[in-house]
């Protein structure tokens, strides 16, 4: 698989990632299964998606043992991105912590779950509203120094977006966001110590961080890690209208989840299907290669917990769309909220 950079110390990663979440977090429970997901890791590693993107608190800290297994028999092929910064409490409430001694901590347990000496990229999930951004960034640099990690990065999941009306790649009228609250956090905390990578979530129907947080990472080298670039599997097609989620998972709150908004959005779908019919490929595949060609420091990093989820979006990364495919896919109608 093709390689991509992230950030200027030139870390290589797999040009499509693996987001292990849905493994241990976030969907349904009585889904989540150790040996399948720890297939679906080693399948990862075994086409060249190698960025292992997990957090603490994704479990809480399940997730991490999960990679840590993997790592043990295959560190070198592996590409480890984790984050610190949130704390899950009673009834799974969460709340942030940028404290420089808690980072710090924090660090020491991801490695020692992980079962590695040192962790590729470590994200800040969240700012502390309670602690200066750059005191938490700080204490994270410290980290590099000692070896302990060797890039960092900011995730801009959850980050609220003003949104207004403009063309982007050539959609005209596209509902579309602003991420000026990240790029100003992310102009901060560049001063104390370089951004390697930015996370946030960006898909062919939710594309807010194209109007100004691609930009930044653009003309800065830094890398894009797209999260949820299947839609939370809408743009596989292989869900619904009406189909119904179960409580614990996080669609069941979502607005774009509803019996409404899914038959309304179908025709993103749609479009995707058409496209992808003509290279024998799956909408999903083609969601994933749309993703890849707006730049070289976009990595999608889809989520999965079947091997077989794994494989399909691996071989996306193979999937050169015509000219034809991508004037077809802009004359899409935006998805609808």
């Amino acid at each position: 698989m093709e390689r991509r950079t992230i950030g200027a110390g030139a870390l290589r990663a797999g040009a499509i990632g693996l987001g292990c979440m849905p493994m241990s977090w976030g969907y349904t429970r009585s889904q989540q299964d150790l040996e399948r997901s720890l297939r679906a890791v080693h399948a990862a590693l075994d086409t060249g998606s190698n960025l292992l993107d997990t957090a603490d608190m994704y479990g809480p800290f399940t997730n991490e043992l999960l990679i840590g297994r993997v790592l043990k028999e295959r560190r070198d092929e592996a590409f480890v991105a984790t984050k610190c910064g949130l704390l899950v409490g009673v009834d799974q409430h969460v709340v942030a912590n940028g404290r420089p001694g808690y980072v710090r901590r924090a660090c020491d347990a991801s490695l020692r779950r992980l079962q590695t000496d040192v962790i590729d990229l470590y994200l800040l999930h969240r700012a502390d509203p309670e602690v200066p951004v750059e005191e938490t960034w700080g204490a994270m640099a410290e980290l590099v120094t000692a070896g302990k990690v060797r890039a960092l990065g900011l995730s801009a999941m959850g980050a609220r977006a003003v949104r207004r009306t403009a063309p982007v790649a050539g959609v005209h009228g596209l509902h579309v966001g602003r991420y000026e609250e990240t790029v100003h956090l992310l102009d901060r905390v560049q001063q104390v110590f370089p951004v390697a990578a930015v996370q946030a979530e960006l898909s062919f129907w939710s594309r807010e961080a194209l109007d100004t947080l691609l930009p930044w990472c653009t003309t800065r080298g830094v890398g894009l890690l797209a999260a949820m670039p299947l839609g939370n599997g809408f743009l596989t097609g292989t869900l619904t209208p009406g189909q119904g989620f179960e409580p614990d998972d996080i669609r069941a709150r979502h607005p774009r989840f509803t019996a409404e908004m899914m038959a309304a959005n179908q025709p993103v779908v749609a479009g995707l299907r058409r496209v992808a019919a003509r290279h024998g490929a799956t909408p999903g595949q083609v969601a994933l290669a749309w993703l890849l060609r707006l730049g070289h420091q976009v990595i999608p990093v889809p989520g999965a917990k079947r091997e077989e989820w794994v494989r399909e979006n691996a071989r996306a990364a193979g999937l050169s769309l015509t000219p034809r495919d991508l004037a077809e896919l802009a004359a899409l109608p935006p998805a609808r909220d």
